[in-house]
């Protein structure tokens, strides 16, 4: 190969890592950004994210999407358990269980 061939190799790896890295956020961390915005603190936010986020289907994360657009009124932070009562009027089973147990290790 020569060194214009190696040079043309070189571009294309950079732009194909430059165009994957712009496919958008992770499940994880778009979970992590909604949950700061529905109030928890970054830390918790963060810890709960991390456990949450390969449990729950799309559709699933997508309601606790309707949490977070619920509090942009509010600028206090909100308590694990005000989050916890508001994820419970999701009425999904899976989603009360997966969060339940997420803030309860990480409150740990």
């Amino acid at each position: 190969m020569t060194a214009t061939a190696f040079r043309s190799l070189g571009h294309l790896v950079l732009v194909g890592s430059l165009l994957s890295s712009c496919t958008g956020l992770s499940p994880e961390s778009r979970l992590r950004s909604g949950l700061i915005d529905a109030g928890l603190s970054p830390k918790m936010a963060g810890c709960m994210a991390e456990r949450m986020a390969d449990r729950l289907s799309i559709a699933q994360l997508r309601k606790l999407q309707s949490i977070a657009s619920l509090r942009k009124s509010h600028t206090e932070e909100m308590t694990v358990d005000r989050f916890i009562h508001k994820v419970r009027a999701l009425q999904d089973p899976e989603i009360i269980a997966v969060t339940s147990k997420a803030a309860f290790n990480c409150a740990f």
